[in-house]
């Protein structure tokens, strides 16, 4: 959960940049508004980035947390052999999902990134004019509405902390046409029970359709989770001061709670050469004298406790460097 996220620090920077000279207050007054709207669970009635202002502050407040999960998501995915060239992000506002693929997919070479927000758009525009990567600095940003996408198709196409905004028809909707665009699907969620309950939807259609689970999950099964317990991940996420200040925040750090699910289109795992996880890291191991102790999603579609011992050689010194979300040693 540690790891540094590819680019987070040229994306820091550019956040910097793009909030100088924004009056402090009324970006504090936007996060606040911002803010009060993620905690609701109810479909959006109108654009959440109604204003400049509110783009500006949803980059700052947000923009870092969205990227580091999904960094941690994409590179778990590339470590399944995906070597995706283009990529197309449906209702990527600034472009987090963007950042993150760039870190993750050296092979990757277009990116498109459509939102129904001019304003979000100019600042992913923005925000990527300096970047290092050749994919970002040369990513489209361009205008589209849900349910009416420009006719694409790309080898990824990924929609990150958009479902919550959407009722049950409109998820439906949105991830059909992921589907119908992209050999790969990656979807991810806040990492809330109702996060949750959203991918465990988008995870049954996908397999419906005969896709490939990429992951999390090591398995095509029903979750096993019990009642009452959900399937989430962290990711830490470095504060920069503007950060702290508009979160109200001492620490110099966060962890960003996320769900996700990655699918790849019936035929394209044939072409995929990494092994299939021996299972997935559920909670923060506990490391203990000569042992490590695990909770733990199965290929066999169980989860419960494995314990690695210091009699097991190197696959324990893998167990002692193992996190909350890794696949198990």
């Amino acid at each position: 959960m540690s790891r540094t996220p590819a680019y987070a620090a040229e994306l820091r920077t550019a956040l910097t940049r793009a909030v100088r000279g924004i009056d402090e207050r009324d970006l504090t007054r936007a996060t606040e508004s911002l803010v009060s709207r993620y905690r609701s669970v109810a479909p959006a009635s109108a654009p959440i980035l109604a204003s400049r202002v509110h783009v500006a502050a949803y980059a700052a407040y947000r923009m870092p947390a969205t990227h580091a999960a999904l960094s941690r998501v994409l590179v778990d995915v590339a470590g399944r052999g995906l070597e995706p060239r283009s990529m197309l992000d449906l209702g990527g506002g600034t472009g987090a999902a963007a950042w993150a693929a760039a870190g993750a997919f050296e092979s990757l070479e277009t990116i498109m990134v459509l939102d129904q927000v001019e304003d979000a758009l100019d600042l992913g525009r923005e925000l990527v004019a300096d970047a290092s990567s050749p994919a970002l600095a040369s990513a489209t940003f361009r205008r589209a509405v849900a349910g009416s996408w420009p006719e694409l198709d790309a080898d990824l196409v990924t929609v990150s902390y958009v479902l919550s905004e959407l009722d049950e028809a409109q998820q439906d909707a949105l991830v059909a046409d992921a589907m119908r665009r992209g050999r790969a699907v990656v979807v991810a969620e806040p990492g809330t029970p109702d996060g949750y309950a959203r991918m465990l939807r988008v995870r049954s259609v996908l397999l419906r359709a005969g896709w490939a689970l990429l992951g999390p999950c090591p398995h095509s099964a029903d979750c096993p989770l019990a009642r009452g317990d959900w399937c989430h991940f962290a990711a830490r996420v470095s504060r920069s001061a503007e950060h702290r200040r508009l979160k109200g925040g001492e620490l110099s750090y966060e962890d960003e709670k996320f769900s996700w699910v990655a699918a790849a289109a019936p035929g394209v795992l044939d072409t995929l050469t990494a092994e299939v996880s021996s299972g997935r890291i559920l909670r923060h191991p506990l490391k203990r004298k000569g042992f490590v102790e695990f909770q733990v999603c199965r290929p066999d579609g169980t989860a419960g406790r494995e314990v690695v011992s210091k009699k097991a050689g190197e696959r324990y010194r893998g167990a002692r460097d193992a996190d909350w979300g890794d696949a198990l040693p």
